[in-house]
């Protein structure tokens, strides 16, 4: 790519790959990456993955595929201003969410405590299992063979503990280095995606009130801006016009600190990046405590809403059910996870059958945990027919 800045990632400095592979024709590495998640059924499956909501409440809601979508597209805006690498930002992007469960929050908080004999589970470690071993479709390998820079931004959080057995992608956080730049912009990137669009369908959804919205001075300062520029606008232009300023703000607050950071560093390579105390994308501290605010408004009015807390403890409840039958009965499942379990179960024993039920639980859609649900807890679904999977 053209113009990139000499501490981006590229093709010449990367890690490369598990599996070593032949160079791609008329596309980069990272574009190879980001093509083989695209087709990936992790990928396909986010269609039908809520973050906040259950997805057959509502048909606009947004989901885990529509969110990465949105991360992705200004992740590529960043990269593109700071000469960043954007393939590799909007692979990362594009598969920062494929290891999170159905329903949500909710859904990684029932399988972290079903997991918690067995090592827990964790959203950002499970996106790494499965392009680095869950998807099989090539012939060579397990996984996707992604390149080393966009698993390590799939990778955000990690403790010390699992980084040890994670090997050399996770080895920045026994070390106390850094990511790419990419990497840290898509991280931003995504919280900037999720504040905003939580407070758009939040509102769409009559969840939280615009009177109250308005005692956030992130969201009253482009109210204001929009009121005044526009008289007549009907409620949903308003949402819209407010939303996307307040996108627009964070992204520039963003883009401008984070030169100034770069500059003030004095970078020259990518291991200048690596070797830095601390990341260098990131928001200003007026931005941060306004994200802050925001952040804490969200928490209260929309994530402990009595109605997504209803929706919450159902998937909670689906789920646990769902780990404690399969665990205490691996013949009740599929044949393909039930054959993994079976190999996981000679290499780990216990260990090996909780963790392939926790693969096969977080690979589901909330409508198929929903139906899973029901053919094995539903005492009238009990016809041989209804009894396929």
């Amino acid at each position: 790519m053209e113009n990139l800045a000499p501490y981006a990632c590229t093709d010449h400095n990367t890690r490369g790959r598990v599996h070593p592979e032949d160079l791609p024709i008329y596309r980069n590495q990272y574009q190879r990456d980001r093509d083989r998640i695209i087709h990936s059924a992790a990928f396909r499956r986010l269609e039908y993955k809520t973050q906040v909501f259950v997805n057959h409440e509502g048909d606009l809601f947004r989901t885990r595929l529509t969110h990465s979508l949105e991360v992705a597209q200004i992740a590529r805006s960043i990269a593109r201003e700071l000469h960043l690498h954007e393939d590799l930002a909007e692979a990362i992007a594009l598969s920062h969410d494929l290891g999170h469960t159905p329903f949500g929050h909710a859904g990684q908080t029932a399988l972290n405590k079903c997991m918690r004999d067995f090592g827990g589970f964790e959203h950002n470690q499970q996106s790494l299992r499965v392009v680095d071993f869950l998807e099989k479709k090539y012939a060579e390998f397990d996984g996707l063979n992604l390149m080393f820079e966009t698993r390590e931004g799939i990778l955000k959080h990690c403790s010390v503990k699992q980084a040890r057995t994670l090997g050399e992608v996770a080895q920045r956080f026994v070390d106390k280095t850094q990511a790419s730049l990419e990497a840290q912009l898509v991280d931003l990137s995504d919280e900037t995606a999720y504040s905003n669009h939580d407070v758009d369908d939040g509102l769409r959804y009559g969840l939280i009130a615009f009177d109250d919205l308005l005692e956030i001075k992130l969201f009253r300062d482009q109210y204001d801006k929009v009121v005044t520029k526009y008289r007549d606008i009907n409620n949903r232009q308003m949402i819209h016009e407010v939303i996307r300023r307040m996108i627009n703000v964070m992204v520039v607050d963003l883009i401008d600190t984070s030169r100034n950071n770069i500059s003030t560093a004095q970078l020259e390579t990518l291991d200048d990046v690596r070797n830095e105390p601390r990341p260098l994308i990131a928001f200003s501290a007026e931005m941060m405590a306004l994200i802050l605010e925001l952040k804490q408004f969200l928490r209260h009015h929309l994530y402990q809403h009595y109605r997504v807390h209803r929706m919450s403890r159902k998937a909670y409840d689906i789920l646990t059910a769902l780990f404690d039958a399969f665990v205490n009965d691996i013949k009740i499942l599929p044949p393909e996870p039930r054959e993994q379990c079976e190999v996981m179960q000679s290499e780990h024993g216990d260990e090996g059958i909780a963790r392939s039920v926790a693969d096969y639980i977080a690979g589901m859609t909330d409508r198929y945990a929903i139906v899973e649900y029901e053919r094995i807890f539903n005492p009238r679904q009990l016809s041989f027919v209804n009894l396929i999977p």
